[in-house]
């Protein structure tokens, strides 16, 4: 027994010395640690100290401690030791600042960063004498991807997608442990997330698809918009996008839209949008003609052959989406109709300088570094400036459609003004000269049926009067000089009025609004000819004026009631107030307002 005790004592004194040994051994690293972190108070102090007296403000401070391995050492109390500091340079500066802080202060505070850092020197020694070596450099893979100004000694802003860190020791050898693998792949992501700050936004997913290339958001009209490679197939009204090689994706995206201003209007045909997967992109139809201009589809079918859909439906449209291209792009049309490149080839070819191509008959296939599918509209013969390009408003396109017509220049006024300021500085002739007025005939729906005694009314109230019933196939180069030539435009709420793009500024527009379609006629055309700088004039019929007054009489919803008609759907108000009625105008009441627009013109 005795001799076990014995044996069992001397086997106890040797893990009792080494656990002696292991506390001097932590106290000697401990004093090595309290001394390391005095020399970093000093230093500190002398820095911040020297930064004070030459610099007033530093907005950026950034602190860094490292032990003699060359170990940074990131934890909460380094964190908060650098916030403290930089928090007080940035809001005191120096002495000479007007600062409330003394130096004393500053200094204890650094003393007191200086002894967290003693403390944290003294913890993370303790820790590695334990042998937890490996959550330290683990912290060594953190604080280098926190300090993103310095990696392998190269700026951050000349990042690359390979960057390769090595963590040494002083001895040279290559820490190659789990944590140095994981500092290396945490830095390779930061590096991919964040790129260079100049070019993130253009950062994309290898092998990902781009965004998409249409645009169904708006209620009105769709639109797509292909950059790069833009393939158009008219035999079968398809265009192409075939991606570059690093953004094409493993599916293709497909889109069916109606290439005109409005795309519910269901008898407008569609065209397929395709881009292709990387699959497809190999065996794309090759090309069989390259231009160096874009290209834009668009549909000439639709409401077209009435003047207000052809301006509101496409030649605004039009405008609008290539009138910035300045003629240097290609039309691709689709439903093309004859009669409306004759009609309106003027506009048509200012807008664009190619030759307009019978899309659904052409055979090859075009390629383009840009194509348009589609027409932006923003609205019933209207132009919104905050998402037109250039701020394009209606009065700018009223001055284009009078400069490609070449109509006289803006500056001049109204016809019968500018006559009689000829004639008073010596011209041909003493008579003064009447204001001109044309009076739109319509043949059809909304007549005037007593036109001969209205014209004799405006006759006598002072005006020259000229009678027109504009048709399809006349010729708008005529048209647009007889209606520049005048002074006031008057018809009947209807389609003729679009005609009041060729009058010059200051002219009148004299709207003589059917029974029950106030609302229409103010929002069709009231509105935008006050944009253009045009004088809106509107008279209202009474229901007497109405022939459904003498067709239905004075019970019927459609006499007594519009508004009653109205809420029972677009059906029966466009049955009754619009195809059924035509205007008996009391040239009694109607004098009055001619009287009225004789004094506006004279303004």
């Amino acid at each position: 027994m005795a001799g076990d005790w014995s044996s069992s004592s001397s086997t106890a004194a040797v893990p009792a010395a080494k656990g002696v040994e292991r506390r001097l051994a932590r106290h000697h690293q401990a004093v090595v640690g309290f001394l390391l972190g005095f020399f970093v108070s000093v230093v500190l102090y002398t820095t911040v100290s020297g930064l004070l007296r030459f610099t007033n403000t530093l907005g950026n401070v950034q602190v860094h401690s490292t032990d003699q391995l060359g170990r940074t050492v990131n934890d909460a109390s380094g964190k908060l030791d650098e916030e403290l500091i930089r928090q007080e340079l940035d809001q005191h500066g120096d002495e000479n600042n007007g600062s409330n802080v003394t130096r004393g202060q500053v200094i204890l505070r650094i003393l007191l960063c200086g002894l967290m850092y003693i403390l944290t020197l003294t913890a993370a020694v303790h820790d590695i004498g334990d042998g937890q070596k490996d959550e330290v450099t683990k912290t060594m893979g953190k604080e280098r991807i926190e300090d993103k100004n310095l990696v392998d000694g190269t700026d951050m802003n000349n990042k690359t997608g390979n960057v390769q860190v090595h963590s040494t020791d002083q001895l040279g050898q290559t820490a190659n442990d789990a944590s140095g693998k994981l500092e290396e792949e945490l830095i390779r992501q930061e590096l991919d997330q964040d790129g260079d700050g100049n070019n993130r936004s253009n950062v994309k997913q290898l092998g990902a698809p781009g965004k998409p290339i249409c645009d169904l958001s708006d209620p009105r009209y769709a639109i797509c918009e292909i950059s790069g490679d833009a393939r158009a197939i008219g035999a079968n009204c398809t265009v192409f996008h075939v991606p570059p090689a690093d953004e094409r994706g493993s599916d293709g995206l497909e889109w069916a839209i109606r290439d005109q201003s409005r795309k519910d209007l269901g008898y407008i045909n569609k065209v397929n949008v395709k881009t292709l997967s990387a699959a497809q992109s190999l065996v794309a139809p090759e090309c069989t003609s390259r231009h160096a201009v874009p290209a834009i589809v668009f549909a000439m079918n639709g409401l077209t052959s009435n003047p207000w859909h052809d301006f509101s439906d496409v030649l605004i449209p039009l405008f609008i989406t290539t009138r910035a291209y300045d003629g240097e792009i290609q039309f691709l049309v689709t439903d093309l109709r004859p009669w409306f490149v004759d009609k309106y080839h003027l506009i048509l070819t200012n807008l664009s300088r190619y030759d307009i191509i019978d899309f659904n008959k052409d055979t090859g296939v075009r390629c383009y570094p840009h194509i348009i599918v589609g027409l932006r509209s923003h609205g019933d013969l209207s132009i919104d400036p905050a998402r037109a390009p250039h701020n394009y408003t209606m009065l700018d396109f009223r001055m284009y459609i009078r400069d490609v017509f070449s109509l006289p220049p803006e500056g001049q006024g109204i016809p019968y003004k500018e006559t009689n300021k000829k004639n008073k500085n010596g011209g041909t002739s003493t008579e003064e000269q009447k204001p001109r007025l044309m009076l739109i005939n319509r043949a059809g729906i909304r007549k005037f049926v007593n036109l001969p005694e209205i014209s004799a009314a405006v006759q006598a109230a002072g005006f020259e009067v000229l009678v027109v019933e504009p048709l399809r196939d006349m010729s708008l180069e005529d048209f647009s000089r007889q209606v520049d030539s005048c002074d006031v435009l008057m018809g009947a709420h209807g389609a003729a009025l679009t005609s009041f793009f060729f009058l010059r500024t200051n002219a009148v527009m004299l709207q003589v609004v059917p029974w029950g379609l106030e609302r229409e006629a103010m929002s069709y055309f009231g509105v935008h000819a006050k944009n253009m700088m045009l004088q809106d004039i509107e008279y209202s019929i009474t229901v007497e004026e109405s022939t459904l007054y003498e067709k239905y009489g004075k019970y019927h919803l459609a006499v007594r009631d519009p508004e009653a008609l109205r809420k029972q759907g677009w059906q029966l108000l466009r049955q009754y107030l619009w195809d059924e009625q035509d205007i008996r105008l009391n040239v009694t009441r109607f004098s009055l307002t001619l009287h009225q627009l004789l004094r506006t013109l004279g303004e």
